[in-house]
């Protein structure tokens, strides 16, 4: 366990938010040859490494999600927790990493897959050069302990543009800053029906007839919003509530943005969050975050990352987010699609169920409202794939941990699943 922590550590001095992973994609290059393995790297950045002549392939994406202060990560301990100081802390997926750097330390037959930008929509495996050796792979990018994942979600990304004017008004002009949100996975915790900074200021300022000066809010198209801010014409000071701070700037005059009522309406009326839910899995079915909003050149943008564990709910949600926006005179388009998963029970899945019996009570078989880079190896080589990992709680947001006593037994599943292919 303290080899992978002390990896662990390692990793979180090396910055590697998405797009900017070069540092550590060097790092792991020299500490896969330097473990012995050959190594080649493809035009996405994916880090292949192999020694011997194996029969699983470990997999982790090597890129975070930095939020807070990351990319620096000052890390610490609590009540059995590894936790970092106003920041993410990057354990999605650095843990997995981890745990892949220790058993490069253990076996000779081994393959190891490090890929490159996952949080910004699975760019590493979309673009996988690489032919896998072996016919096995087991992804280390799961949450929950007790999971063996055969199944995610697809998703798409949607963005929605809506030109404005400006107009210049005399009157009272308001700082507002929305707090005390927890932000998180847009996929894992939507389920918790967290609130959504943006459409919590949007509500604001509409109940309190405010017109809009500038309006920003959200840090990633995969998290829930957590920050936004604001410049707001009130005629008469509103009442703060435990979301919204107000603070008076000044009277003056200033320029409104013409079409702030339109973009309130819209913000005010779609639907966050979950939108079915498979009570056969046990787990969101299909949902939607409002992501991000930006207002710069003139333009107003939204960004919206919509999830779904089958393919005809994706392109049905896809639809029906389009046509939202364009009823609200919004130009839209939508990229990044990729298909859900709909895994099933194969040879390995059975094999890491039995091992994952005898270390932890009562597993499962089961699929995740996220997306999961094995769901797109698979279907484009001819391999057998699952998921596992230890418990991360609130991953993509400053609150994220991981239980360090998780990470020694999703290791030891790891150990006993490669001891048996050697």
């Amino acid at each position: 366990m303290q080899s992978i922590l002390q990896n662990f550590k390692n990793l979180s001095q090396i910055p590697h938010c998405s797009y900017e992973t070069e540092e550590l994609k060097n790092f792991l290059s020299a500490y896969a040859r330097e473990k012995g393995f050959k190594v080649s790297i493809d035009k996405a950045g994916n880090i292949h490494c192999i020694k011997g002549n194996p029969k699983i392939c470990l997999q982790s994406h090597y890129d975070m999600v930095c939020m807070g202060n990351a990319p620096k990560i000052e890390l610490y301990e609590e009540e059995g927790f590894l936790k970092a100081k106003n920041s993410s802390l990057g354990a999605d997926n650095g843990m997995g990493v981890a745990i892949m750097m220790k058993m490069m330390n253990e076996f000779n037959h081994l393959e190891c897959l490090f890929t490159n930008d996952e949080e910004v929509g699975l760019i590493g495996a979309k673009n996988l050069e690489h032919q896998l050796k072996s016919k096995m792979l087991l992804n280390l990018d799961h949450e929950d302990e007790k999971d063996i994942i055969i199944g995610c979600a697809g998703g798409v990304d949607i963005k929605a543009i809506l030109p404005f004017e400006c107009e210049k008004k005399f009157g009272k002009l308001y700082e507002l800053e929305a707090v005390n949100f927890k932000g998180g996975h847009s996929g894992i915790d939507i389920v918790k029906n967290s609130k959504n900074s943006i459409k919590e200021m949007a509500k604001f300022i509409k109940e309190n007839q405010g017109l809009v000066v500038f309006f920003e809010g959200g840090e990633r198209i995969n998290s829930i919003p957590k920050h936004a801010k604001a410049l707001v014409h009130f005629k008469n000071k509103p009442k703060e509530n435990q979301w919204i701070k107000c603070q008076f700037l000044e009277e003056k005059e200033f320029n409104f943005c013409k079409q702030s009522k339109l973009l309130l309406n819209a913000i005010n009326a779609f639907a966050q969050g979950i939108r079915s839910y498979n009570l056969n899995l046990n787990i969101v079915q299909s949902s939607i975050n409002l992501s991000l909003l930006r207002m710069h050149d003139e333009k107003i943008t939204i960004e919206l990352f919509a999830r779904a564990n089958f393919l005809e709910d994706l392109k049905e949600l896809e639809f029906q987010t389009l046509e939202f926006f364009q009823a609200f005179d919004f130009k839209v388009q939508s990229y990044n699609f990729y298909p859900p998963w709909e895994g099933k029970n194969n040879a390995l899945s059975d094999e890491v169920f039995k091992i994952l019996s005898q270390i932890i009570p009562n597993p499962k078989i089961s699929a995740i409202h996220a997306g999961l880079e094995c769901g797109i190896i698979e279907k484009n080589q001819k391999i057998l794939c699952c998921s596992i990992g230890p418990n991360i709680y609130n991953p993509h947001s400053t609150n994220e941990r991981c239980e360090l006593a998780s990470v020694e037994k999703i290791s030891q599943v790891v150990f006993e699943v490669l001891k048996n292919h050697q």
